[in-house]
């Protein structure tokens, strides 16, 4: 907080001293929240110079857009989403206490449990065969990008994710080969809920680290529990598999997910000064591209000869 709003704090506090009980209290708080956002205004807004200048921005091609009137149709991604340190992407972080407890949860957890499980699990299991489960995996979760794709109103590459699946599900062993793909040059195409609702206009709202499940904001939380009720492993009839197998599933889909990726994670550590920060502007940039489909635009099927 900044000398002008202690200032303004105090002379509010102050003329607050007739105030009794209840009233009191409550208008103390108000008048500290109303300091504290006057502190965290950027300082590009309390200098009407900086507006002037950031106001247009030119292009190669010389337009020019009112950074002020900038509004991303697919993310929201407008002037309080908005950092020039991060690619023009800013998210807010109402709850960082919360979400830096959870990183180093995270943190702790793959490097104490995860990773030297996947280690193991790469070291006994070859890269053909994590391969075939890639393919397995990615065949399960059709329905998911069937369903999106419809919603995003490209029906087109649903027909295909649907095409795919059925030779995939027959011809390529119940999904443990990508025969739509190598046999018929059938690619897939990623498609999931949280990408659905930001083309349909809805914003970030707040950056949110989950245990386990990471990084994360309020429509990609809702966009995950979307995606688990369209998993066909969600709804395993225990007659033919119980609750443990089908977390199984998600477990082991993870590990050998993770046997491809180890030490991604480790680089980015060591690359940042604040890993926190660094997987936080990550995030942001990640989803961004992915809601306007500029972000690994194919399905993660593996080639297996």
């Amino acid at each position: 907080m900044n000398n002008q709003s202690l200032l303004q704090c105090g002379k509010k506090l102050a003329a607050l001293r007739g105030c009794e009980g209840v009233l009191r209290g409550l208008l103390v708080f108000l008048v500290l929240c109303s300091g504290l956002a006057w502190a965290e205004v950027p300082e590009r807004d309390l200098n009407p110079s900086a507006i002037t200048s950031s106001e247009n921005v030119s292009d190669e091609a010389g337009s020019t857009e009112l950074s002020g009137e900038k509004n991303d149709q697919y993310g929201e991604v407008g002037v309080e989403e908005e950092s020039a340190g991060n690619g023009g992407l800013y998210i807010a972080d109402p709850i960082e206490p919360w979400n830096r407890a959870m990183y180093h949860f995270n943190d702790k957890l793959y490097f104490w449990l995860l990773k030297p499980v996947a280690q193991g699990y790469k070291a006994v299991f070859p890269e053909d065969l994590r391969a075939i489960f890639v393919n397995f995996y990615e065949n399960i979760k059709a329905p998911i990008r069937i369903v999106n794709h419809l919603l995003q109103g490209r029906p087109g590459n649903a027909g295909a994710e649907l095409t795919r699946f059925v030779i995939n599900s027959t011809m390529g062993a119940a999904g443990l080969r990508d025969c739509a793909g190598d046999c018929f040059g059938i690619k897939g195409q990623k498609a999931e809920f949280g990408q659905t609702l930001g083309k349909y206009g809805v914003g970030f709202g707040f950056y949110l680290v989950w245990p386990i499940l990471g990084s994360s904001c309020p429509r990609d939380t809702v966009g995950w529990l979307g995606d688990l009720a369209l998993t066909p492993t969600t709804y395993m009839s225990p007659h033919y598999a119980s609750t443990e197998t089908a977390a199984g599933f998600t477990v082991h889909d993870k590990i050998n997910d993770l046997s491809f990726h180890i030490g991604d994670y480790e680089a980015i550590k060591k690359a940042a000064i604040d890993p926190y920060v660094a997987l936080r502007d990550a995030y942001v940039q990640h989803r961004n591209k992915v809601i306007k489909g500029e972000n690994d635009p194919t399905t993660d099927a593996v080639v297996v000869r």
